[in-house]
């Protein structure tokens, strides 16, 4: 049985509502496992729309698309679910002002109270704002994978938590590197370990502080329960000063580091795809070393996160 929490109920009903073999309302809430009258509720509720207009909206827009594509208008109009061609070319005809031969001159999607939409081939599209204004409440993606990946750190670290004292410093891995100039990553502390590491390192370098001890973070002396207490604090001051010079607009400054020789600079966009990049590296090595520890952990999928 599946996990009720990871049910996407909006598209279960919307899945019964475009089925062609759902021929009416009540097929529509059998195949939901719902009465009519409760299914025909959540649909409105969802979205705006009888469960009716809904499916003829967006099946009209699927026909359309087809229309366009070369098919026949009898094929179509019996595979969209319509009762015979003239009944379909006078829907069609009502809804987009011209006949389905002259499909090719119109847009398939139609004006929708709720930004729901035919996507071809097979699936549905929803608009971030129906009314067609800029996005609302839509998360920069920056901060999206910033605040993911300090997520998935921690969850990564709690999980290493089980782990005993030997296993923690174990070398999974002989001989592993990701960076030279960090060194070798042979466990899962010195991976978890380096993910901390990194943030905390060029932290310093941008606001100019002295460079901090490795041993703020070496496995061998810090395990994961102190790892954790010290990512949050590291975490924390990471997620303020993305947030704050991509506030101000200053992601494009430049540091230039005296401290690698010869001098380097690098612009803190840059240094942000650099962290983020080694460390979605960095925790899909922990998560296979954990499992070969026996230890479950869960996808480190953005997606699976957001639900």
């Amino acid at each position: 049985m599946s996990d009720p929490s990871r049910r996407d109920r909006l598209r279960e009903l919307l899945d019964a509502v475009t089925d062609v073999g759902n021929t009416g309302v009540g097929a529509m809430a059998r195949s939901s496992y719902a009465s009519e009258f409760h299914f025909s509720r959540e649909v409105r509720r969802l979205t705006g729309e009888s469960p009716a207009a809904l499916r003829r909206r967006v099946m009209l827009e699927r026909a359309a698309w087809r229309l366009q594509r070369g098919e026949a208008v009898s094929t179509v109009a019996a595979e969209e679910g319509w009762s015979s061609a003239e009944v379909f070319s006078r829907a069609f005809r009502r809804t987009y002002g011209l006949p389905p031969s002259q499909a090719g001159h119109v847009h398939f999607r139609l004006p929708a109270p709720n930004g729901l939409h035919f996507h071809p081939p097979q699936s549905l599209w929803l608009d971030s704002d129906p009314g067609g204004g800029p996005p609302i409440g839509v998360p920069d993606v920056t901060q999206l994978l910033v605040v993911h990946d300090i997520d998935d750190t921690a969850h990564l670290i709690a999980r290493a938590a089980d782990l005993t004292p030997e296993q923690w410093v174990a070398d999974v891995r002989p001989g592993q590197t990701v960076l030279d100039w960090d060194g070798p990553e042979p466990s899962v502390g010195a991976v978890l370990a380096a993910i901390v590491w990194a943030k905390l390192v060029w932290l310093a370098t941008i606001a100019g502080e002295d460079f901090p001890p490795r041993s703020a973070t070496q496995p061998d002396l810090v395990g994961a329960e102190a790892l954790a207490a010290r990512h949050d604090d590291v975490a924390q001051r990471w997620r303020a000063m993305v947030s704050e010079y991509s506030a101000a607009g200053r992601l494009g400054d430049t540091v230039i580091d005296a401290l690698c020789e010869p001098p380097e600079s690098f612009q803190l966009y840059g240094i942000v795809a650099h962290v983020l990049t080694y460390s979605a590296h960095r925790r899909e090595l922990a998560r296979a070393m954990l499992a070969d520890l026996g230890v479950d952990t869960r996808r480190g999928d953005p997606l699976d996160w957001m639900r």
